[in-house]
């Protein structure tokens, strides 16, 4: 794996043609809603959001979801959805961990959608979400299985080719949360190089403060 930043604002514009990307935002959208009784008291903070594919499922549910990026790029696609669908429960935040950036706020759900693998330091990030999860919260993480580093094309800004979800648990349980549980969210298919076809599993982790 590679320790170079993905350029993130290139993607951005083009980010929701591959229907790929679209169908896994709402597999994981969809077992999210499946784990998650989301209310309209509720605040809830979308980590690495993008340009928005999950946190628009949801926003209809909750009284306001903030949305959290590194990337400006995808931020300005997002901000142009909330402007033409006239969305007045969603704001977005450019933050950067990587370069200090401190994440803030409190939050009746947490969640990181495909994010996880592109962050060095999972564990201060999950400390974090836990400070920012109100008392009786949640948090849900959605993020591949192990694999081989073969799903991207490049690696660029990729630390982690998955993540075994009992050590994953294990870290989630050691920032805070209880009662973590973990189901498979999607699943993927892609062509190999040889032309053969090639599953990769996501899986949804869901944890109570």
């Amino acid at each position: 794996m590679k320790s170079e930043r993905r350029d993130f604002d290139r993607e951005a514009a083009t980010w929701d043609t591959q229907p790929l990307r679209v169908r896994l935002a709402n597999d994981v959208a969809n077992a999210i809603l499946e784990e998650i009784a989301f209310t309209q008291p509720m605040d809830v903070l979308d980590f690495g959001c993008g340009t928005g594919l999950v946190t628009l499922r949801l926003q209809p549910l909750v009284r306001s979801i903030v949305g959290v990026d590194s990337s400006q790029g995808m931020l300005d696609v997002f901000r142009s959805k909330i402007k033409d669908l006239n969305i007045h429960n969603v704001r977005t935040r450019h933050l950067d961990i990587e370069k200090g950036d401190f994440l803030d706020g409190c939050f009746h759900v947490v969640i990181s959608s495909m994010t996880l693998h592109h962050v060095k330091d999972v564990g201060s990030l999950l400390h974090r979400f836990y400070m920012v999860t109100a008392p009786g919260g949640s948090i849900c993480i959605a993020d591949f299985d192990p694999e081989d580093g073969k799903f991207h094309e490049n690696n660029d800004g990729v630390f982690h080719f998955g993540f075994d979800r009992e050590t994953l648990r294990y870290d989630v349980m050691k920032a805070g949360f209880a009662d973590v549980r973990t189901r498979t969210a999607a699943t993927i298919v892609k062509p190999n190089l040889d032309g053969t076809m090639r599953e990769f599993t996501v899986f949804l982790m869901t944890g109570k403060r």
